[in-house]
C-alpha cells in the first residue's frame, strides 16, 4: 500500500501546468489573404472584361495579378489532401481570366474557390458578438468618409488626389455581390496598389462594425425599413439566415436566388444595420454561454487575465454544462469538439495568449456553437435520435462499470466464497439507488451545477483508479500459480474477512455510481425531450445486452483455471485504472482544479481516457508505471507470501 500511496502523491504532483509548443498550422491571415483575392476577383473582374474584351487595361493587369497572387499564396498553405485540388481550381481560374472569359465564369470559380478554401483551412468568419452599428458609422465618419464619401459614393474631399479612385459603396451592382466577410478583410489587410490601407490597429469588433457600415450604403433606410418587416413577418427568412457567421458571409445576390431580388435587398439591408436581430432568434440553450465568453474576451482586451479565465470557466460550468447531456446525445463528436476548444480557450487565456488568437478562439467557438444549436433544435430530435442515444450511452457508460463487478464476482465464485458475493451486489445495486435519488434531486430539488459534477466524476475517477489500481496487483500476485497454492494454504477466511467484504461492496458501488452519476445525467436531458417511450425502450435494449455480455464473461470465467481468471481480471483492472485516471484529470481540469496544456494533434477518446492534454496523459503514464512496477514486483517475489487482502 505505501507504493499506492506513493504513486497518489506523484499522481497529484504532475498535474501542474506543462509547457506547450503547438505544430504549425495556416497563418490564418495567408488564408484571409487569398479569401479576399477571390473576392475581389469574383466581384470586380466586369469592371475588366465585357464580351471577352479588355474594357479597362489597368484593372486586367490587376485581376490577372490577383489570381496569380491566389496561386502562390495557396502553395505556402501546411500540405493537405485538399491544396492539391485548391490549387488544381486556381489554375483554372487563371486560365479563365487568360482568355478573358466572363465574369460569370469567374465569379462561380472564385466563389467555389473560396468556399473550399475555407473547408480546407477554417478560419474564424464571424464577430463574437453583434458588432455596434452606431458606433461603425462614426468610425466611417472619422476615418473613411475623406475618401469614401459621408454616404459611401466614394466621392470624398481626399478622393480626387488618389491614384485609384475609392469604392463607391452605393454602388448597388457590385455591392450585391460583396459580403460583409469581405469588407473586414479589406478593412484588416488594406488592399494592395492602393491607397486604402490597414486598420488592424483598431479592434476587432471595430473592425467589424466598419465593415457592416460600409456594406449598408447601397440599401436605403426605406428599404431596410421593409426588411424589417419583412424579418418579423416571415420566419422562414430565419432559416436562412440562422446566425452572425452566415450573415457576414452572405452576399445580397446569393439570398436573392431564394428569396428574390427586392426581397433580398431589403432584408439585407434591414440585418446589416441591426445584426443583433440575428442573435435575438436563437434559442436561450445557448445564450449564456456565448455571453460568458463575449465577456472573457472583453475582460482580456482590458488586460484583466483573470476575469477573463474566471468568465471562461463560467461559460463552461454555468452555460455550456446544463445544455451537455442533450448534445452528447444528439451529436457526440461536435460534443467532444466544442469541449476540447473550450478547454484550449482557457489554457491559452492561462497562458497569456495574444489578444489576437484569443478572439479567432472565440470566433471558432461560436461557429460550433452555431453547429450545437441547429443539432438541439426541436426538429432535430425524433424517437429514433431518441431511443439510439438513450442505449448507446447506457451501453458505453455501463460496459466500464460491468467490466469490474464481473471480474469481481468470478473471482469470488472461483475462490468458492459465495457468501461474500452479496456485499457485491449489494454494492451495485446501492450505487443504481443513490443514482435514481440523485436524478430527483438533480430535477426537482437543488439541482447539480456543473462544477459539482465535474468535482464528482474527477475525484470519484481517480479514487476509483487507485483502488483498482490496489486490485489489480493483488489479483496479479495471485495469478502465479505457487504462489496460489500458498494463498489456498494461508486461509480465505483472513482474505475475505468482514473488513475485505464491505471492501469489495464499496468498491462495486463506487464504480457502479460513478457510471450511474454520468448516465442520469445524460438520461434527464432526454426525458424532457417528450420521448419517454422511446428512451425507456432504448434503455431496455442496452440493460438486455450488458445482461448478454455479463452472462458470456461469468460462464467463460467458470471455464478458465483460477490462476487464468486472476491473471485476466488483474489486466482488465489495469487498464481501467488507466482510463480513470485520464477521465479524472479531465474531469478535474474541466472545473479548473488542474492546469490545462493541450496537445496539438493528439487525439480525443473520452472511451479510453484518452484526452490531448499534458497532464491527463501524465497521470496516465503515472498509472501505467505504478502497474508495471507493481506487477514486475508481484514475479520478483516468487515464491513468497503476500498480503492476501487487496485493503490491507
Amino acid at each position: 500500500m505505501r507504493l499506492l500511496a506513493h504513486a497518489l502523491a506523484i499522481l497529484l504532483g504532475v498535474l501542474a501546468p506543462a509547457t506547450l509548443r503547438a505544430e504549425p498550422a495556416a497563418n490564418p491571415n495567408d488564408v484571409q489573404t487569398a479569401w479576399r483575392l477571390l473576392d475581389y476577383l469574383a466581384v470586380d473582374y466586369g469592371g475588366a472584361v465585357e464580351g471577352g474584351r479588355i474594357k479597362n487595361t489597368t484593372e486586367y493587369a490587376e485581376m490577372t495579378e490577383f489570381a496569380h497572387s491566389v496561386s502562390s499564396r495557396l502553395a505556402t498553405l501546411p500540405p493537405k489532401t485538399q491544396r492539391s485540388a485548391l490549387l488544381a481550381g486556381a489554375a483554372r481560374l487563371q486560365g479563365v481570366i487568360a482568355r478573358k472569359g466572363t465574369p460569370q465564369e469567374v465569379a462561380a470559380l472564385a466563389h467555389g474557390l473560396a468556399v473550399d478554401l475555407l473547408q480546407a483551412y477554417p478560419v474564424p468568419l464571424a464577430p463574437a458578438s453583434p458588432p455596434d452599428f452606431a458606433r461603425g458609422a462614426a468610425l466611417f465618419g472619422s476615418t473613411c468618409a475623406a475618401c469614401h464619401g459621408a454616404t459611401g459614393n466614394g466621392h470624398g474631399p481626399d478622393a480626387a488626389k488618389l491614384t485609384t479612385p475609392p469604392i463607391a459603396f452605393t454602388d448597388a451592382e457590385r455591392a450585391r455581390q460583396r459580403s460583409v466577410f469581405a469588407l473586414y478583410q479589406a478593412i484588416t489587410q488594406g488592399i494592395d496598389g492602393t491607397a486604402m490601407q490597414s486598420f488592424s490597429d483598431l479592434p476587432n469588433q471595430d473592425r467589424w462594425a466598419l465593415a457592416f457600415r460600409a456594406g449598408s450604403f447601397a440599401v436605403t433606410d426605406e428599404q431596410a425599413r421593409e426588411g424589417e418587416r419583412l424579418w418579423k413577418a416571415d420566419p422562414s427568412l430565419h432559416k436562412r439566415v440562422p446566425d452572425l457567421k452566415t450573415l457576414v458571409g452572405l452576399t445580397p445576390a446569393e439570398l436573392a436566388d431564394s428569396i428574390g431580388e427586392k426581397r433580398a435587398l431589403a432584408v439585407m439591408g434591414f440585418l446589416r444595420r441591426h445584426p443583433e436581430a440575428v442573435v435575438e432568434q436563437r434559442p436561450a440553450s445557448l445564450s449564456l454561454v456565448r455571453q460568458k465568453l463575449a465577456a472573457s474576451v472583453d475582460a482580456a482586451r482590458k488586460g484583466d487575465p483573470r476575469a477573463a479565465k474566471e468568465l471562461a470557466l463560467s461559460a463552461y460550468l454555468d452555460g455550456f454544462e446544463a445544455i451537455e447531456p442533450t448534445l452528447g446525445a444528439r451529436d457526440a463528436t461536435l460534443l467532444t469538439r466544442i469541449e476540447g476548444a473550450m478547454g484550449e480557450y482557457r489554457a491559452a487565456v492561462d497562458q497569456g495568449a495574444a489578444l489576437d488568437d484569443l478572439e479567432n478562439r472565440a470566433l471558432v467557438l461560436n461557429g460550433l456553437f452555431d453547429d450545437a444549436e441547429a443539432a438541439l433544435a426541436p426538429g432535430a430530435s425524433s424517437a429514433a435520435s431518441t431511443f439510439l442515444g438513450a442505449f448507446t450511452i447506457l451501453l458505453r457508460e455501463g460496459l466500464e462499470a460491468l467490466l469490474i463487478v464481473v471480474a469481481m464476482i468470478a473471482f469470488l465464485r472461483k475462490a468458492e466464497r459465495s457468501e461474500v458475493l452479496p456485499y457485491v451486489h449489494g454494492g451495485w445495486a446501492a450505487a443504481i439507488v443513490a443514482g435514481l435519488l440523485t436524478w430527483v434531486v438533480a430535477t426537482y430539488a437543488i439541482g447539480i451545477s456543473g462544477a459539482s459534477r465535474e468535482l464528482t466524476e474527477g475525484f470519484g475517477s481517480l479514487f476509483a483508479a487507485v483502488v483498482l489500481l490496489s486490485v489489480g496487483i493483488w489479483m496479479h500476485g495471485k495469478a502465479q500459480a505457487d504462489q496460489w497454492q500458498r494463498y489456498i494454504r494461508a486461509k480465505m477466511t483472513h482474505a475475505l474477512s468482514g473488513r475485505s467484504a464491505w471492501f469489495l461492496f464499496g468498491l462495486a458501488f463506487l464504480v457502479v455510481y460513478r457510471e450511474v452519476f454520468e448516465t442520469i445525467l445524460f438520461y434527464a436531458a432526454l426525458w424532457t425531450q417528450g420521448s419517454g417511450g422511446a428512451l425507456l425502450a432504448g434503455a431496455g435494449v442496452a440493460v438486455a445486452m450488458l445482461g448478454v455480455i455479463a452472462r458470456a464473461m461469468l460462464r467463460y470465467s467458470r471455464q478458465l483455471p483460477i490462476a487464468k481468471v486472476f491473471a485476466y481480471s488483474s489486466w482488465l483492472m489495469a487498464g481501467l485504472t488507466v482510463v480513470l485516471a485520464g477521465k479524472g484529470v479531465a474531469a478535474l481540469q474541466e472545473a479548473d482544479i488542474v492546469a490545462i496544456s493541450p496537445i496539438a494533434d493528439l487525439p480525443r477518446l473520452s472511451m479510453l481516457g484518452l484526452f490531448p492534454t499534458w497532464q491527463s496523459i501524465a497521470a496516465q503514464l503515472l498509472m501505467a508505471v505504478a502497474i508495471v512496477v507493481g506487477f514486475s514486483l508481484n514475479r520478483l517475489k516468487g515464491l513468497r507470501p503476500l498480503n492476501p487482502a487487496p485493503a490491507e
